[in-house]
């Protein structure tokens, strides 16, 4: 398992964010335009009001952007 496969648990404010789903940005959770040559593209998330949300670090949820516990499973 990379230093980026856990969970990233974070309390956000309303806004909109932008989920990376190809594992290559700087910026993790957040996308940083790394995915250009992959093909895949970043989820938009908006927030409706303050919350604690958990994305997926490993980007193999089902529950993608969120975190379901897929990263346990990862050797």
């Amino acid at each position: 398992m990379n230093e980026n496969d856990h969970p990233f648990v974070m309390t956000l404010k309303p806004g909109r964010y932008v989920w990376c789903s190809c594992g290559l940005s700087k910026k993790q959770p957040y996308c940083d335009g790394s995915h250009g040559p992959t093909g895949m593209r970043p989820l938009f998330v908006e927030i409706t009001e303050e919350k604690q949300v958990v994305w997926c670090g490993c980007k193999t949820s089902a529950a993608k952007p969120f975190c379901d516990g897929s990263h346990q499973k990862i050797d």
